[in-house]
Order: structure tokens, then sequence, then C-alpha cells
């Protein structure tokens, strides 16, 4: 076994998920019914999910048995390497020891498998037929396109307009695997119309397609809702990336000063970061960075505060950091990263100043992009090159401060579907804006008036 990959066997793949909340000083605020503002039981969440999910979302086990059936197909592409980028050490001069864990080898690209399994799994158990879902640039409708139809599940996905657009080849990756994809906001709903009759050329949000999804899930009896990110159980579901890192770094003898990765709606870092984070909350010195877009600052320039999940207010109350369920991002080649809140867990470890929080520009993305695939030979998704900015950031900073630090960071997927941002880069056509104030306080002032505290 060598530093410069190392794969764990099939008995290493993880036998439970890891449930951070029962580690927390302070247990995290409830979710609310969006009509009442009280918090949500199980009942209120019985017309999108499983009742096995549902536990799962309020559980305060520490540990989550993972079925066998699922570990089964886990083992398709898990356990997923871990990388020592040494040429890219080389490259920046630095003392530090930079790992990569490397989930862009699961069948849809990326890490979004890991809970879309489960999901699929689960709703079929519960004998569901079909899924609605949204996705942004199109990594959740893959995922779970690809394991919807492990299971006989039919799946319609409503898919950010201005991604459907621009990232194609996802789309006819979710029809290959069975799946009809709907361009949001659509004509097909009641919260797509709304949208639609004020701004017809919208390009759509992450927010509104999840209206549209929820919609068309509470209006049909054999479908339910499916979320690639945000809620307690997907974040779940996604701490086999890091329970696989801990023990890959530890048969190398090496443990992370610093874990990175990006954060859209935080479920790829609270994946990584959670495992890692459990001895942080014993007392072990260790940073975790969540790494976002200067365009979509959730955790920097947001609130923390009750918020609707979605764009129609389908979804419960969540305690996030939130940019207003009516924020729409600009159109950013992230797009899987346009959320207008972070996961309720992510954002409260934040405002415990457990975590901390970047947000980067475009260009510096992408200049970080191209320098990791021209180093480590795999071209990094749009997403996951943010992460790589900071590292980058985080390597130099040991080299002028003569430090060696051990930095490990989550490359969430391939960028193979995304080459035309890459192109735009390369060609000179990416540019950076800022984002303009008066649009997130207008958004800001639309949040809801939540008098619950807890």
């Amino acid at each position: 076994m060598t530093d410069q990959e190392n794969l764990l066997g099939s008995d290493g793949i993880p036998r439970f998920w890891y449930n951070i909340v029962p580690d927390l000083p302070k247990p995290p605020a409830a979710s609310l019914h969006p009509a009442t503002h009280k918090p949500v039981v199980a009942d209120d969440l019985k017309r999108l999910f499983p009742e096995a999910l549902i536990a799962q979302e309020t559980s305060t086990e520490r540990l989550i048995e993972i079925p066998e059936e699922i570990r089964e197909i886990y083992g398709l592409w898990r356990p997923t390497p871990l990388h020592r980028a040494k040429r890219l050490e080389k490259a920046l001069d630095t003392p530090a020891h930079i790992y990569y864990k490397y989930e862009g080898v699961s069948p849809s690209g990326s890490h979004k498998p890991n809970t879309a399994v489960p999901q699929a799994y689960y709703n079929k158990q519960a004998g569901i037929k079909r899924l609605a879902i949204e996705s942004g640039a199109g990594q959740w409708g893959c995922a779970l396109a690809f394991a919807a139809r492990l299971f006989g599940i039919d799946v319609t996905v409503y898919m950010v307009k201005g991604n459907s657009q621009h990232k194609p080849y996802r789309r006819i990756a979710m029809e290959t695997w069975g799946a009809k994809v709907i361009s949001s906001p659509s004509e097909e709903t009641a919260a797509g119309r709304a949208v639609l009759a004020l701004d017809p050329e919208s390009p759509g949000s992450l927010g509104i397609a999840m209206s549209e999804a929820a919609e068309d899930a509470s209006n049909t009896a054999d479908t339910n809702y499916a979320l690639g990110s945000v809620l307690n159980h997907v974040v779940m579901h996604q701490t086999v990336i890091g329970i696989e890192a801990k023990e890959q770094l530890k048969a190398l003898g090496e443990s992370p000063n610093i874990v990175i990765a990006c954060c859209g709606g935080g479920t790829n870092f609270g994946g990584l970061s959670f495992p890692f984070l459990a001895d942080k909350l014993k007392g072990k010195e260790m940073r975790a960075i969540a790494v976002e877009p200067e365009l979509c600052p959730t955790l920097t320039k947001g609130e923390f505060r009750y918020d609707l999940g979605d764009n129609a207010g389908l979804t419960p109350l969540l305690m996030m950091y939130t940019l207003g369920h009516d924020f729409m991002p600009p159109g950013i080649h992230a797009g899987g990263m346009r959320y207008h809140g972070v996961s309720p867990l992510v954002s409260h470890l934040f405002n415990e100043g457990l975590i901390e929080a970047r947000s980067v520009q475009q260009s510096a993305v992408f200049e970080a992009g191209v320098m990791f695939a021209r180093c480590e030979g795999i071209i990094p998704a749009p997403e996951s090159a943010h992460a790589i900015r900071t590292v980058i950031d985080e390597a130099l900073r040991c080299k002028e401060q003569k430090t060696q630090k051990t930095i490990l960071f989550c490359l969430s997927g391939h960028g193979h579907f995304d080459m035309p941002s890459y192109d735009d880069y390369l060609t000179g056509n990416l540019h950076d804006h800022e984002l303009p104030e008066e649009q997130l306080h207008a958004a800001l002032s639309k949040l809801p008036h939540v008098e619950f505290r807890w």
C-alpha cells in the first residue's frame, strides 16, 4: 500500500452511517410546519417521505445500520479511493500533505449515489412507484435516475432550466437511465406556472424546482419526494465518505489538520467532515472549511434564520443560514451550488463556531480546477474546484509559514459533463461579478417572521 492510492477492500465499506446530532453540545433547532410554525412531527412528512427516512431524519442514535442490500450496491464503487496529490504538492512547492477522497468513481460520477441508493431502497420498501425530484446541475438527477432503476422505480426530474440548457449531457444521462426530465420552471405545476407568469424567461432555481417536485409528489398517491441535499438523513448517508477516509488515513499514519469541501446544500461537506468533527467535539484540534460561490454566499453573507426550504412554501421551515427563499442566484457554472440555504446541521455547526466558511469567485475556482487537472489528471466538477481553490490557498499558507499540515478534501465529482464551463474559462469568456447588495437585502427582507424559540 502506498500513499499515492489507498483502496480499502470490500470489507471496508462502512456498516453504519454516522449521525452527528447526539454528539453536539447544543441540539439543533427543530424544523417547523410552514403554516402553524409548530415543530414538525412524523405525520407532517408522510406525504413526501417513507417512514424509515422520517425516522432517520429525527433520529438521536449515533450510528444507523446500513442494510446489506444497500452495502451490496455500494460495492459497485465503494470504497472510493483516497489519493495523495503529490504532483500538486510539487507544483505548489508546499510542505503540506494534500489528500483527496475521489467520489467521481461512482456510476453517475459524483457523491450523490451515496444517498440516492438508500432513498430509492426505502421508498421501494414502502411500496412507492415513482419519485419526483429537483436537480440543479444534474448530479442529483443522474444519481437518483441510476439508483431508482435498480429498484424498478420511475423518476420525474424537475431540472433547473438554466442548467438543463447548459448541461445537456446530464439530462441525456438521466433519460438513458429511464428518468423523465422536465425543465423548471414548467407549466406542469402550479408552482412553476406562478413563476412563469411573473417572468416567462426565468432561468429557474433549486428552490423553484424543489417546489415543483414537492407539489408533484404531494398530489400523486404512489409518488414520493426525494431530496439530494440539506436534510439530516441525506447528510447522514454521505458520511460513508468521511468514515472511509478516516480508516484510509489511519492506515497511512496520517490525520488531517484541515478538512475542506465545497458547500451548496451542505451534504458533500457534511459527509466528509462530520466523522472528523466527531473527534474535534472530543477535543482534537482540526479545522473544517466549507467553500461556497461568491455569487451565492449563503454562509458568509446569509442570515441564520428560519426560512422555507423551497420557493412556494411546500416544505418545512428550516433553521439555517439563508439568502431568502426568493433569492434568484446568478447563473454560475457551479449549478449544484445555487441553493438559497444550507443544511440545518452545517448551519448549526457554523453558528456555534465549530467550522469555517469561505466564498470564492468563478475565475479563481476554474484556475484551481485547471491546475489540478494538469497536475493530477482528473478534471474536477466546478463544484469540487471550489474546494481545490481553498486547498491551494491553505497549502500556499503552509509554504509561507514553513509548516507541514495534512489537508484532506473531497473531490466530489468529475467534470466530464461540464466542459462548456471549462471552455468559457479557457477562451476568456468567464467573468467575475459582484452580487448586488440590493438583491440580497430584497430577498432577506421577505423571510418569514417566526417567533418560535428552541
